[in-house]
C-alpha cells in the first residue's frame, strides 16, 4: 500500500494520465430522463496512490456504488437517455454530500480507516472539490441548461450493501429516496411495491435528508421532478443482474 504524505501544494490533484472527473454517455439523447451516477466510479488520482488501502478495500462498497456504472450504461441505451457519472471514488470526495460536510471526504468508512483522508489541510480539501466535485456538478448544470426547452426528469442511480459491518441485513431489493415532494418517486415506489411487496423500500435503507446534495442542488431550484433509486448491490454486481435490473427499471420508468 502506498499513500503520499501530502500532495504538493503547487501541484494539482489530477495528473495528465488521470481520467477526467466526468463521464457522459449518450449526450443529447431524446429521453426526458437524465441519469446520474454520483458514486459510479472508483478511480483514484495517481497523486493519492492507493490511499493507503489494500486493493480489496477499493473493490468494496466503501469506494463506489457497485454495479451502477453498468446499470446506468444499460439504461442509457434502453431509454435513449443521457447518463452522467463521476469517474472517481467517493473516497476521494463524495459528490452526493455538501463539500463542507464532515463525511464529504471520509476519514473512516464502514469501520475502515482511510489514511489518505486523515488530517487534510484546507487547500487539499479545496483541491479535491475543485478538480473532482465541481466539474461533475458543473456538467450536470450545463446539461440541464441545454435542456431548458424540453421536459426533464432526474434519475439518480445508487446501490447499497446488503449489510454494513456488524449491522443487520437489509432485506430490500430496491429503495426509493425522496422528500415527499416527488410525483415520479411516488409512482415508481407504487410500481416497485406491486412487483416485489415489502422488498421495495420507502426511504430505505436511507432517507433523503439534509446530507444529500445532488437532487436538492439540481432538482429543487429548477422545479424538476426526480427519482433517487437505490438497488441492492448483490443484485447488480454482474452482467446478468445488471441486465435484469435495467430491464425492470426501464419498463417501470416508461409507465410513469
Amino acid at each position: 500500500m502506498s499513500c503520499p504524505d501530502s500532495p504538493l501544494a503547487s501541484k494539482g490533484l489530477l495528473g495528465p494520465d488521470d481520467p477526467p472527473a466526468v463521464i457522459v454517455l449518450n449526450e443529447g439523447a431524446a429521453s426526458p430522463f437524465l441519469l446520474l451516477g454520483d458514486h459510479a466510479g472508483r478511480a483514484i488520482p495517481a497523486s493519492l496512490g492507493d490511499m493507503g488501502l489494500a486493493p480489496e478495500a477499493l473493490d468494496r462498497h466503501i469506494a463506489w456504488d457497485i454495479g451502477v456504472a453498468g446499470l446506468g450504461e444499460r439504461l442509457s441505451h434502453s431509454l435513449d437517455a443521457t447518463f452522467v457519472r463521476q469517474a472517481y471514488s467517493r473516497l476521494v470526495i463524495d459528490c452526493n454530500r455538501r463539500p463542507d460536510a464532515d463525511d464529504s471526504i471520509p476519514a473512516v468508512s464502514d469501520g475502515v480507516v482511510i489514511p489518505a483522508n486523515r488530517d487534510l489541510t484546507a487547500s487539499e480539501r479545496a483541491r479535491r472539490r475543485a478538480e473532482v466535485y465541481q466539474p461533475y456538478h458543473d456538467r450536470i448544470s450545463s446539461l440541464l441548461d441545454a435542456r431548458r426547452d424540453q421536459p426533464t426528469l432526474l434519475v439518480a442511480l445508487h446501490s447499497f450493501t446488503p449489510a454494513l459491518r456488524g449491522g443487520p441485513s437489509r432485506p430490500w431489493r430496491y429503495g426509493v429516496l425522496h422528500r415527499g415532494d416527488s410525483a415520479l418517486s411516488r409512482h415508481m415506489l407504487a410500481r416497485l411495491t406491486r412487483e416485489m411487496g415489502d422488498e421495495a423500500g420507502d426511504n430505505q435503507p436511507y432517507a433523503m435528508d439534509e446530507r444529500d446534495q445532488t437532487i436538492p442542488l439540481h432538482a429543487g431550484p429548477r422545479g424538476l421532478d426526480y427519482l433517487e433509486l437505490e438497488v441492492r448491490q448483490d443484485l447488480i454486481a454482474g452482467d446478468a443482474g445488471q441486465n435484469e435490473a435495467a430491464a425492470l427499471i426501464a419498463r417501470l420508468l416508461r409507465t410513469v
